[in-house]
């Protein structure tokens, strides 16, 4: 064993929030720390984590009390209301790997530096899958000794750790990158419904495009995965994916940009009422294009 590694399991570490991305984040941790404390609001979920991999369950301002704070929750007010409602220990680290909001981020870090407290967002990309083996992108952003301090225990669950900037920084990236996602999966699948009208072999097609300058990660992952196979299974919501490309709109209209194919894009995944969209994986937008079109991308 290390130096760094026992110095690391000295610490006290707890992941807030253990939904579809969480649930596999926090099971890494006790590889990196010896007491790894997790709180869920739906609490038998957190009992059910301790028991399969180590962790300790405890209540919300027994989870606050660490070194190391890791939340993943759907929104920034959830987070903000969250650290309102507690006391926190003064010199830890809040690491928030949910996909926010900038401006929440700068100001939730300067009222935490009052309490000797540094705030990191820290949102990560992957999906459940790069959950699940460990090998998340993390767009870390905050205090600069404060995200190298973090650092070992963000790696438990990383493969690429990428310090972007100031507070905010993060979640910019994370809303920028979303919609990138959303425009290459609309541009695609807007490509395969010109090829279906034609009567062109889709699973033939996206071959090609796929060992062609027109692959993304979309055409080579999600469109086969989950549309042409009609599946639709969801690991990340539309819900989720209408709020991120929503900050990325504001940070666009608040810099000034009027940049069409964000806007279009967005308009397009919105057509899918936003309740209905929370129980839809965010692929399921494809449904809507095929309604409209009449073609239904199917192998």
């Amino acid at each position: 064993m290390t130096k760094n590694r026992q110095n690391d399991e000295l610490f006290q570490v707890t992941f807030i929030g253990l939904g579809a991305m969480g649930w596999h984040m926090a099971s890494h941790l006790p590889k990196v720390c010896k007491t790894v404390k997790v709180w869920n609001r739906n609490f038998e979920k957190a009992q059910q984590h301790a028991q399969r991999f180590g962790t300790i369950a405890v209540n919300l301002q027994a989870a606050v009390q660490a070194d190391i704070i890791f939340s993943c929750l759907p929104t920034s007010t959830d987070v903000e209301n969250l650290i309102a409602s507690v006391n926190l220990k003064p010199g830890s680290i809040w690491v928030d790997c949910t996909s926010g909001v900038p401006s929440s981020a700068f100001q939730l870090a300067e009222r935490l530096k009052k309490l000797n407290i540094d705030y990191l967002d820290a949102p990560v990309s992957g999906q459940t899958i790069g959950a699940e083996n460990g090998t998340l992108t993390v767009m870390l952003a905050g205090h600069h000794d404060a995200c190298l301090r973090a650092k070992p225990f963000i790696q438990a669950f990383a493969d690429l750790i990428e310090y972007v900037g100031e507070s905010g920084s993060g979640f910019a990236v994370k809303a920028v990158n979303n919609s990138l996602m959303a425009v290459n999966l609309w541009a695609v699948a807007e490509g395969l419904s010109i090829l279906k009208a034609q009567q062109v072999d889709l699973t033939a097609a996206l071959s090609c495009i796929n060992h062609s300058s027109g692959r993304s990660g979309m055409s080579e992952t999600i469109i086969a995965q989950r549309v042409l196979n009609g599946t639709f299974d969801r690991t990340f919501a539309l819900n989720l994916l209408q709020k991120d490309m929503g900050i990325a709109i504001d940070l666009m209209r608040h810099s000034q940009l009027e940049l069409q194919v964000l806007q279009a894009t967005q308009a397009c995944f919105d057509q899918i009422e936003t309740t209905k969209a929370a129980s839809l994986d965010f692929s399921a937008a494809i449904q809507r294009l095929e309604q409209d079109t009449g073609y239904q991308l199917r192998f």
